[in-house]
């Protein structure tokens, strides 16, 4: 009762607070330059959230100019080994993991939602997965949030949805209904040898922005903004496709019959960018 009350406590502050305009101001914020502070601000976090800085690419905290350099970092490529078949495309916690059932998606307990909502009302694109596979994959601000390709596959369509802020955690999934069909987000739609493929990329309050490889970083356009690749990027197992500028969520969506998620990759397991989450059949 106690945990009930906490959390609509959390969640009826996101609805009065300014979203956009705070979480433009971290998007500032994590972009100055400010030497030593900037350095101490790192060196706290890493201490708090007990970062592994051995197996980034920069390891010396004082290498980085900004905080979002810091927070976007690369790793050393041997630290993400890959898998094969279908792997995790972030490190992230496993929030939920299923099949799409009648066109709807596991948010949490009591709490479901269209897949028609989560692809801005896209028809086409929401028969693809109509009868297939969802993940979504919550990441804490300790993980590493650069997100990258889980199949060998072609980039084909991106579509911008303009949305509220909430935050992803588990309380507000818990209480804020339609959570990921409301916020802002980032869907990337993908052919593959095995089927279709889609990664929602969902913004939160405080993600001051999401950046893909080929179009730089978005930051809250107005409206619904949709490319379409006449030439589709052809992208292998474990490229780079983009990342988080503070952290978020990733909804992965397959449409073939022809995979199947691992069965020991449950709800609640954390997960590496690079470790088996499907297998091919």
């Amino acid at each position: 009762m106690q945990n009930s009350f906490i959390d609509k406590l959390f969640t009826s502050v996101q609805y009065i607070i300014p979203q956009h305009f705070l979480s433009g101001l971290v998007l500032k914020f994590t972009r100055l330059k400010l030497g030593s502070v900037t350095h101490w601000l790192i060196k706290s976090f890493v201490k708090y959230y007990n970062i592994d800085m051995s197996i980034a690419d920069l390891q010396e905290v004082n290498n980085y100019a900004s905080f979002n350099q810091f927070f976007t970092r690369a790793l050393k490529p041997a630290s993400r080994p890959l898998a094969t078949d279908v792997i995790s495309p972030v490190d992230a916690k496993i929030s939920q993991i299923g099949a799409i059932k009648t066109g709807t998606l596991l948010q949490a307990k009591g709490h479901s939602f269209k897949l028609t909502d989560l692809l801005a009302g896209n028809a086409e694109f929401s028969d693809l997965f109509q009868q297939g596979l969802f993940c979504t994959l919550y990441l804490s601000p300790k993980d590493y949030h650069r997100i990258h390709v889980p199949i060998t596959s072609k980039l084909t369509d991106m579509i911008y949805v303009p949305g509220r802020l909430f935050s992803v955690n588990q309380r507000t999934t818990r209480v804020v209904p339609n959570l990921f069909a409301r916020n802002e987000r980032l869907i990337c739609i993908f052919e593959t040898e095995f089927g279709p493929m889609a990664l929602i990329l969902v913004g939160a309050i405080f993600v001051g922005s999401i950046e893909t490889e080929w179009t730089g970083e978005i930051n809250h356009l107005p409206q619904i903004k949709h490319w379409h690749y006449k030439e589709a990027k052809h992208l292998q197992l474990g490229d780079e496709l983009g990342r988080f500028n503070m952290g978020s969520t990733v909804i992965m969506l397959l449409g073939s019959k022809r995979i199947e998620w691992l069965s020991e990759q449950c709800k609640g397991k954390n997960i590496l960018m690079g470790q088996q989450l499907a297998r091919l059949l």
